[in-house]
Parts: C-alpha cells; sequence; structure tokens
C-alpha cells in the first residue's frame, strides 16, 4: 500500500513510527511491543535512522523484517543529510529491491554541533529537491513528507514555512504528516491554512503520548513544541511517580486524539518510541478496533 491509499472516504489511516535500536535486546523489545501495535492493523508502519544517516542499513533491515514478518506496508525515512545524489539513489534503489513501499522523504536536522544545515558536496539542501529525486526516477514509491502546525523553527515566518510545504507537495508528496504537537486549535489552524494554500494532500497528525515528563521536555525543547500550561501542571502534580505521569499522559492523549477524530483528520501517526502500552491505551480509548489475528 502507498500512503495515499490509507486516507480518503470511508478509510481511517493509522501509522507508527519505530526507530532503530543499537543492540539485540533493543531489537527483540522493539518485535515484543510492535506485536501489540500490529494488532490494531496499522496502515504502515514508518522507520526514521540516526543522525547523519548513520543507521541507514539498519533502518532498510527493520522495515523489511516489519513488512515480512507482519505482512504490512512501510515506508523508510531517507533525509539529505551527509549524502550525495548518488548515495540517495543507492538507497532508492535498495528500497526497491526490498519491496519497500514508501519513503518519508526529509531534510534532515543539521549534524550534532551544527547550528545550521549544510549539504556535502553532490547533495541536496531542501526536501522538495529530494520529493522531485524521489517522484522523476523512482515513481513507484509512495511519499510523506514534514508539516509543522506550529512552524518549523529555521523558518523565517509561518507564511514562509508553509510556501516550503507547498513546494513538497508540488514536487510530489502524497501526504502531510506533522510533526508532534499538545494544542489541536494548532493543527486545525494548519490544516484551514494548508487548504487555503492550495495543499490538497491529507494532513495527518502526530502524536506523541508523553509519559514522562523530563523526556517530553527534552523533545519538545528540540523541536520547539508548546506543552499546554495545564497539562505540564498535572504532570508535575504527579510528582516523580512513572506510573501517575504515564495515568496523565494517556489521560491527555486519548483527549487529544478523540477529539482529532471528532474534527475529521484523515487519520493518526503515532510516534511511539518504540514501545506499545502509551499507543494502545489511546487507541483502546477512542475505540479503535482491535484484529482478530
Amino acid at each position: 500500500m502507498r500512503v495515499a491509499d490509507a486516507y480518503g472516504p470511508g478509510k481511517l489511516g493509522l501509522s507508527f513510527e519505530l526507530f532503530p535500536p543499537k543492540t539485540e535486546a533493543g531489537d527483540a523489545a522493539l518485535f515484543r511491543h510492535l506485536d501489540e501495535l500490529i494488532a490494531f492493523r496499522p496502515s504502515f508502519v514508518t522507520c526514521t535512522y540516526g543522525a547523519g544517516g548513520s543507521t541507514r542499513q539498519k533502518t532498510l533491515d527493520i522495515v523489511s523484517e516489519v513488512r515480512r514478518r507482519y505482512g504490512c506496508s512501510v515506508a523508510s525515512h531517507l533525509t539529505c543529510v551527509g549524502a550525495t545524489v548518488d548515495d540517495l539513489r543507492a538507497y532508492l534503489a535498495d528500497a526497491r529491491e526490498r519491496q519497500i513501499e514508501n519513503i518519508v522523504a526529509l531534510r534532515g536536522d543539521p549534524p550534532r554541533g551544527d547550528s545550521l544545515f549544510q549539504p556535502v558536496v553532490g547533495g541536496l539542501r531542501y526536501a522538495n529537491e529530494l520529493v522531485a529525486l524521489i517522484r522523476g526516477e523512482f515513481p513507484k514509491f509512495g511519499i510523506a513528507v514534514a508539516g509543522y502546525p506550529e512552524t518549523h523553527q529555521e523558518a523565517r515566518s509561518a507564511d514562509v514555512d508553509l510556501e516550503n510545504l507547498k513546494r513538497k507537495v508540488d514536487a510530489g508528496a502524497d501526504v502531510v504528516i506533522t510533526q508532534l504537537f499538545y494544542d489541536n486549535a494548532d493543527l486545525f489552524r494548519f490544516r484551514d491554512r494548508c487548504s487555503q494554500a492550495g495543499i490538497d494532500v491529507p494532513i495527518v497528525p502526530g502524536i506523541l503520548p508523553v509519559t514522562n515528563l523530563a523526556q517530553i521536555q527534552r523533545i519538545t525543547s528540540l523541536c520547539k513544541a508548546r506543552l499546554p500550561t495545564s497539562f505540564v501542571a498535572a504532570l508535575e502534580q504527579a510528582g516523580n511517580s512513572e506510573d501517575e505521569q504515564f495515568e496523565v499522559g494517556v489521560e491527555f492523549a486519548s483527549r487529544q486524539v478523540g477529539e482529532l477524530l471528532d474534527g475529521g483528520v484523515p487519520g493518526v501517526h503515532f510516534y511511539v518510541l518504540n514501545k506499545s502500552p502509551a499507543a494502545v491505551r489511546v487507541l483502546q480509548s477512542v475505540g479503535w478496533r482491535v484484529a482478530t489475528l
């Protein structure tokens, strides 16, 4: 299944995003958690790779194994970081050979220690150039790109950020998956602005259920996403209890996803951080049907 086929009349797309574990124990744990998540019949499963492309081969290995083990559609992330066009072509050819159906095409973050992104000699500078490469030379791939309800932290303005997104869609992207956010008003406002700008592909909210206050504060500090004051206060009130923080986060995410579904989103993309309990609880809470396996 190409990513575009997950959304549309009578459909509600569901996807999970993984990252490559660093150890064999991590691999085993990942697939134990995936056993729980796959029961919800996701439309596709995606996998990131490390900074600077450090786990590219591992990423392909993981999505290939997910496809083999569960028979579901998959998507590999691909960024411009540290890669020439020939490197990108080689990766895409390998993914095609492995029958991976989709690519999440991203510019990528600057390497650690760098404040600005700089392409390598013979590389690409922008995500829309990567989308154009894929669409032009590997047309059978479905393509997802990133969108930013609160505006990308490097963008000069929200309007410039939206112009950049439109370039990606015009270059051939099928779906926009958003960065994590915690105020649904930001998503609905972003969706309206996309429509007004002529971006007519599905806008899929990216959800990261909070299970630990310190962890989510680190993550949001990196991507400049806002945490509602009342939500932070509730997490702080849970004190150092991991179980209580988990319950607060799951309750918040369940309300958030329920409101998004009521608001007509085409699907939901979960950043699961290689664990299943929070996403499982949220999906159960909103009444997502579990498959009979």
